[in-house]
This record gives C-alpha cells, sequence and structure tokens, in this order.
C-alpha cells in the first residue's frame, strides 16, 4: 500500500459525497479510510517505530480521532494543537511538543495539560523547560542539510550537532529524562538516504554520552516522508514508503548495529494525509492568451492564500482533473481568486486542461490532504478559509 498517488475508489467516494452534500467551493474533502491505510502502511514499513502524526499538516477532529484509534501519538508545535487533540480524547502523554520554539508560557501550559514530552535545540529553551515542565521526557534537535527537500528548512532550527551532546548531559543533570535525537529533513524530502546523515550524528553523540551514564534509547526521525504527486520512475512500481522504510533501517543497523539498537519515532505528516484529500474548486472565468504567451488562463476559486500555499514556487505540483469535461486539450496558465498579481498558481509547470472548460465547471486538485486547509487563511479579499469535510467508507 502505497500513500499516494489517490485511490480511484477515494476520489468516486469524494465525488459522490459532494454530490449528497451540496459542498461550498472550494473544499477539501479528506478520505479518511485513506488515512488508516497510510497509518498502516508506515506502521508495516517501520516496524515496531512509535508513530507521532504531525497535526499542523491537518488538524480536523476527524483525522485526528482517526489516527487516535489506531494508536497513533500526535507531534504538536502550539498550545492550540494539544487543545485540539484533547478535545479529541488524546491524553496528553500521547502528545510530543516538537516544536523547539516556544514561550515559556506554553510550555508551562503544555505541561498542566499532560504533555510530558518536549523537544528543544538551545540552552534556554532547555532550562524553560526544566524550570517548567519538571520531569519530562526530551529530545535534542540537531541541524542537517541533506539534499532533495522539496521545501528545506534551512538554518531556522537545529543545534550544531558538535553541541548536543552537552546538552543531552546539561538535560540529565537538570532531572529530565534525555530519550535521543531528534532533526528534520525538510519537507516533501525525495531522497531515500536523506536521513542517514542524521542517524550516524546520532550514533557518534550516544557513544559520547555513555561514559556519563546517559543512555539514549530513541531516535526521533521527524518528518519529511514524501508522497508521489507524480510518480518516479527511479522507485519502479514499490510502494513509495516502503523503499524509504528499508533505507531507514539499514542506516539505523549499519550505525548502531543490533546491540543498542534505539527504537524509532516518526512524526509523519504529508505522508499519512497528503493523499487523502481532494479540493473540488470550481472555474471562475477562461481568458485567452495574450500575444507573447498563447495560452489561456484559467481562474479558479481557489489559489495561493485559501490552500494552496504550497504551489509558491510551484514547489508542488498537483495532479488535476476535470470531472464531466472531456475533449481536446489545451495549455493554460492556473491562477487563484484573489486581486493579488502574485495569486498564480502554475505558470511555468506545463498543465494542459480541456478546451471546452467554462466557469462553473470542477477542476478536482489531487492529493491535497495536506498543508492546504491548515495553511490556508481567512482575509486576502475576506475570501474564507478553506472548509474541509471529512469522508468515511460506506
Amino acid at each position: 500500500m502505497s500513500a499516494s498517488p489517490q485511490s480511484e475508489p477515494a476520489i468516486l467516494r469524494a465525488r459522490a459525497y459532494a454530490r449528497t452534500h451540496h459542498l461550498p467551493s472550494p473544499s477539501l474533502l479528506v478520505d479518511l479510510p485513506t488515512v488508516s491505510a497510510a497509518y498502516r502502511a508506515l506502521s508495516a514499513a517501520f516496524p515496531g517505530a512509535g508513530i507521532l502524526y504531525a497535526v499542523k499538516a491537518n488538524a480536523a477532529p476527524e483525522v485526528i480521532s482517526t489516527l487516535f484509534d489506531l494508536g497513533s501519538g500526535f507531534d504538536v508545535a502550539s498550545i492550540g494543537e494539544v487543545e485540539r487533540c484533547l478535545s479529541r480524547g488524546v491524553p496528553g502523554r500521547f502528545l510530543s511538543y516538537s516544536n523547539p520554539v516556544k514561550k515559556a508560557a506554553d510550555i508551562a501550559a503544555a505541561y498542566r495539560l499532560g504533555v510530558r514530552t518536549f523537544a528543544f535545540d538551545n540552552p534556554r529553551d532547555l532550562a524553560h523547560i526544566a524550570r517548567w515542565a519538571p520531569r519530562s521526557n526530551v529530545f535534542c534537535r540537531i541541524a542537517v542539510n541533506p539534499p532533495d527537500a522539496v521545501m528545506p528548512f534551512g538554518g531556522k532550527f537545529g543545534c550544531d550537532p558538535d553541541a548536543a551532546a552537552q546538552l543531552l548531559a546539561d538535560a540529565a543533570a537538570n532531572g529530565l529524562r534525555p530519550l535521543g535525537l531528534t532533526w528534520h529533513v525538510g519537507s516533501q524530502q525525495c531522497n531515500p538516504d536523506a536521513w542517514d546523515v542524521g542517524i550516524a550524528a546520532a550514533a557518534k553523540i550516544a557513544l559520547q554520552l555513555e561514559p556519563a551514564g546517559v543512555r539514549l534509547p530513541m531516535i526521533n526521525l521527524g518528518g519529511g516522508l514524501p508522497i508521489s504527486y507524480h510518480p518516479n520512475p527511479a522507485f519502479g512500481n514499490r510502494p513509495l514508503i516502503e523503499v524509504f522504510g528499508e533505507a531507514v533501517n539499514s542506516s539505523v543497523n549499519r550505525h548502531f548495529g543490533s546491540r543498542n539498537r534505539p527504537r524509532l519515532l516518526l512524526e509523519p505528516g504529508r505522508a499519512m494525509v497528503g493523499a487523502a484529500g481532494i479540493i473540488r474548486s470550481e472555474v471562475v472565468t477562461v481568458r485567452e492568451g495574450r500575444a507573447a504567451d498563447h495560452r489561456r488562463w484559467v481562474f479558479l476559486d481557489v489559489g495561493r492564500y485559501n490552500g494552496l500555499v504550497e504551489t509558491e514556487r510551484e514547489a508542488i505540483a498537483y495532479r488535476l482533473r476535470t470531472p464531466g469535461v472531456t475533449g481536446p486539450t489545451g495549455p493554460v496558465v492556473l491562477a487563484g481568486p484573489t486581486s493579488d498579481g502574485d495569486d498564480v498558481i502554475y505558470q511555468r509547470v506545463q498543465y494542459e486542461l480541456p478546451l471546452a472548460l467554462a466557469p462553473g465547471d470542477v477542476v478536482e486538485i489531487l492529493d491535497a490532504g495536506a498543508y492546504t486547509s491548515s495553511y490556508s487563511c481567512a482575509a486576502v479579499n475576506g475570501l474564507p478559509a478553506l472548509p474541509t469535510f471529512c469522508v468515511e467508507e460506506r
């Protein structure tokens, strides 16, 4: 089972749901059976690993409940996400506050709400955790810079790996329980070997801490696992998640061996919900091209600000369908509905859509379950945030 591309049964369920419920346009439909299948696929590809779903990818209450029922924990990055999980019956002990940048007041609030696992990457944050969340579990986040991430994290998070051993020793001296290292290889990381540099650093740091009696029982691999917006022939017909699972497990065996192998944790977001979502949008208008560029301009009622933020720099190229509109196709530029000149979705990535496409026709944006509704805003031109509807299998 692969996390992507979106399955035909999921697409048909979404269409049936939209017909029955007369949804507004645009809307995001999330197929809960696909979310469940992705969780099982991740569990199979990383046997024995703990899964902490990254709530920021899609915070729909039904998604949280579905994953909690399957046994998932949750990676949270704010008090708002903590409260969202608690409201669905998730105890605080199932949450990991993995954002290494947080106010002392938020650490204290999360601790009061039952959160007992935190990440940090600097001495000040560590001191705040020790004071406001005593005896908690902690991960030290290190900086890595692997290749091939569609959206790299750059230098925003993570300490130098050479500083991590001392920080973890300080954590233990301050009454905290060091669990291990964590890092992030960048969102939509397409290189299966990208995690190797962090795993190698974790093995080195674990050895450095052994003489001090500090044992690191876990590695938190963070997020970044990709989905196949467009299939990659380099991976053949194998499920994408299996390729990445084998690469990571091979790296852990190589650097740690079997004697001191740590337990793995994952923080998947896109890999859990990306393939579960379809945005149903409508054509606002179609404008003919200009002399310098003869492509038609197709304006949709969804754009950069109300759901498609990841099309900035055309980083994510979603698959499109036009149900009910067929016939000859031609090249198009796709644009969003706002009066902002930057609200152009695709003009470098080449798309062809039916020549018969007209205002009011539906355009489906596939594999759009992650970082769409959760990243949309409700301010630009007064457009509402992208609503989410969850679809269950009948």
